[in-house]
């Protein structure tokens, strides 16, 4: 829980943090500015608020491994749901307002997280979660698009040290395998779920293995 209030915290801090040029610049998305991706964050923190307060007595069929589903192939921005996050991010028309309400929706979803039972059972995407799990899974969730976020502006801090090593794990288990270690785990995060190529060497250590297409 805690973790998950830190990863989120400093991935917020990155946002109003960049200057209004940096919303033009390409994320790590494919298809999506830093606008784009920071509009994601937005519908991402509302989704944490009504999941938050979807309480079921339903038994889990999910946990923070589980909660993933892996797609065979790389994402292009092309599919409906990310070309509207597209229209709605141009609706905005100035940094500020999307700063603005990352702000305050983001504030009361991390408010959500801290104030949530771990073991409290919560319903969404049509599955059952606990708290606990749920917010374990969006430290990846949080962790990966902050490494999106910063892919073409270096001048932004990477996401915290702690919320990499727990994301990579988490990765590793989604893998059922781990990763070589010689890999930081930056490079592993961003390697194994296909945001970047392997150089030559990396890929011998890989042994073939494909990227994971989180969503």
């Amino acid at each position: 829980m805690d973790l998950f209030s830190r990863s989120w915290s400093a991935l917020r801090a990155a946002v109003a943090g960049l200057a209004d040029e940096d919303f033009a610049q390409p994320s790590g998305c494919a298809g999506w500015l830093v606008r784009d991706l920071v509009c994601h964050l937005v519908i991402d923190a509302q989704d944490v608020l009504i999941t938050l307060a979807t309480p079921t007595e339903a038994r889990p069929t999910r946990d923070a491994v589980t909660y993933w589903e892996v797609a065979d192939t790389a994402p292009t921005g092309e599919d409906p749901l990310d070309a509207l996050i597209v229209r709605l991010a141009a609706a905005y028309q100035e940094p500020r307002l999307l700063k603005f309400h990352l702000d305050d929706v983001g504030s009361a979803a991390g408010r959500a997280a801290a104030l949530a039972d771990p073991g409290l059972r919560v319903g969404t995407r049509d599955q059952v979660l606990t708290a606990g799990d749920y917010l374990s899974a969006y430290v990846l969730e949080w962790t990966l698009h902050h490494l999106d976020l910063v892919a073409h502006l270096p001048h932004l801090a990477d996401p915290p040290t702690e919320g990499l090593a727990r994301s990579r794990a988490l990765l590793e288990e989604i893998a059922q395998g781990a990763y070589p270690t010689s890999l930081t785990d930056r490079d592993a995060l961003l390697i194994g779920t296909g945001r970047r190529r392997p150089t030559a060497t990396e890929a011998a250590e890989l042994g073939g293995r494909r990227p994971l297409y989180l969503g």
